[in-house]
């Protein structure tokens, strides 16, 4: 198999950096214009399509554990002897660190309250409410996820590591394109690539700098505007933009080890004195009945109109995020099994984030009761204030108040380093260690793209963007469809 990418290894480079420019440009002259066009595309593809992200995901799970339970599990992703580089602690926090951004921080306290209230069916408000409430932000934040990361991260890996392509999402297509991966028809999956991953990092950072401005509005009194999002943009990006720059040994592994034990920290110190009992009871009942109808939720449509708003929102939006966060776990499990990779990847992170969110949920119910609905009320006024106003009523909020940003801010840079460097390996031809100066370029160029639209459109601007990536999201997953049937086919082919 031909790796070479000639004089053409730039196009990618060249022609997704001019999309992400001609974007901005038009957000910024015609910001109304563009959010009601996105917004168009955005209702028609989950209006229409909606069962097709459901089923993706579906097709995508049954790929992954079919593979993994077959002789092929047993294949490592690699040659032969190839011994893994990270060990198993190191490999645990930079999947858990790749793929676990602002989301979480942000919807752990707020969604199970949203559905607490407005429920897709039956009455808000009463504890059949809450625990189902649980079970969905179970479904939006568990194991679906790291199965949607996970199938390309696999195909990835497989043909990188084993057949010896580019670091390029085109060379997964390698048994059905053969060359052609080097020529219009690959480049053109990787700019879509490309372009899923700039938009969907930026609206995380968008996202995340609000979430933070809000909580030193709400801690310190710092008055929140798109100017002060802008500078809380400006130091994230100099944070995350440095520690890719120093690569995957140095400072990113320092920040995926910050995160995951502030994480535990911060579940551990919640689990004590939010009501523990009260958790561990919601906790097991809810972790029940998620795994008791977890194919029936994979492909619930039973309320359209919810589902379109919430499941296949964030189903399409971790599509979006899964070519960096499949390239990055690709790219650090190198040397283990297909066997190993499948169920360490979808199931090891997944079970962290539901203990996460059975401390953080459970936590904000137990509160609720107990102050007579001040969670209930924070998340009704400011969905960005829901953590700070939870963490104020436990003891010691002096201190995990600010501990609370520095962790939005870990959680953020952990994503957001790896995009960068995913990036520098996309645009670079496939390097699998990508010139830092690259790195950086992508870096400075996601929190550029953020701070302009901030500053032009405020939040507005930010969600805008974040539709017009789920929108782009869309192809993507034709795309991720595609790799099931490379992986097998290329599998098949495998002596065991």
């Amino acid at each position: 198999m031909s790796n070479g990418q000639g004089s053409q290894k730039n196009v990618v480079l060249y022609v997704s950096a001019a999309i992400a420019l001609l974007f901005v440009v038009f957000s910024i002259v015609m910001p109304v214009q563009m959010g009601k066009a996105t917004g168009a595309v955005m209702s028609f593809l989950t209006g229409n399509f909606g069962w097709l992200y459901l089923l993706s995901v579906f097709v995508f799970m049954i790929t992954l554990y079919g593979i993994a339970f077959s002789s092929y599990g047993s294949i490592k992703l690699g040659k032969d002897d190839d011994k893994p580089e990270f060990t198993n602690f190191q490999w645990f926090t930079m999947l858990f660190g790749s793929g676990m951004g602002i989301g979480m921080v942000f919807w752990s306290v707020a969604e199970p309250m949203v559905h607490y209230m407005s429920p897709p069916v039956g009455e808000g408000g009463t504890p059949a409410a809450m625990y189902l409430a649980m079970r969905i932000a179970f479904n939006d934040f568990g194991i679906h996820v790291w199965i949607i990361y996970a199938i390309c991260g696999l195909a990835l890996a497989y043909f990188q590591f084993r057949k010896g392509l580019p670091c390029l999402i085109s060379s997964v297509f390698y048994p059905i394109l053969g060359d052609r991966i080097h020529g219009p028809i690959g480049k053109t999956i990787d700019i879509i690539t490309v372009f899923a991953t700039i938009f969907g990092i930026s609206t995380s950072l968008g996202l995340g700098a609000n979430q933070i401005a809000s909580g030193m509005q709400y801690i310190w009194g710092i008055p929140s505007s798109p100017l002060m999002i802008a500078i809380v943009i400006a130091v994230m990006t100099v944070i995350f933009t440095l520690a890719t720059a120093s690569g995957l040994h140095k400072a990113m592994q320092l920040v995926a080890d910050i995160k995951i034990w502030l994480s535990i920290a911060f579940m551990a110190f919640i689990f004590l004195f939010g009501g523990t009992v009260f958790q561990l009871d919601l906790f097991t009942h809810t972790l029940g009945e998620y795994l008791q109808s977890f194919i029936g939720q994979t492909l619930w449509m039973g309320n359209k109109e919810w589902v379109e708003a919430w499941p296949v929102f964030y189903r399409a939006w971790y599509i979006a995020w899964a070519a960096f966060v499949g390239q990055f776990i690709a790219r650090v499990s190198q040397g283990r099994t297909i066997r190993e990779f499948v169920f360490a990847v979808t199931l090891l992170p997944a079970g962290f984030c539901l203990i996460w969110l059975g401390i953080y949920g459970g936590a904000a119910f137990h509160l609720d009761g107990m102050t007579g609905g001040a969670i209930q009320a924070a998340v009704k006024a400011d969905l960005t204030t829901s953590l700070f106003v939870t963490l104020k009523q436990l003891p010691f909020y002096a201190l995990t108040a600010p501990l609370s940003i520095v962790l939005i801010v870990a959680s953020f840079a952990g994503a957001a380093n790896s995009a960068a460097y995913v990036l520098g390996m996309l645009t670079s031809g496939g390097e699998m260690n990508p010139s830092s100066k690259l790195c950086s370029f992508w870096g400075i160029t996601l929190g550029a793209v953020t701070i302009m639209l901030v500053l032009v459109g405020g939040i507005a601007a930010i969600k805008s963007l974040q539709t017009a990536s789920i929108a782009g999201a869309f192809p993507f997953m034709l795309i991720m469809l595609g790799m099931c049937y490379c992986i097998y086919k290329a599998l098949s082919e495998e002596k065991v």
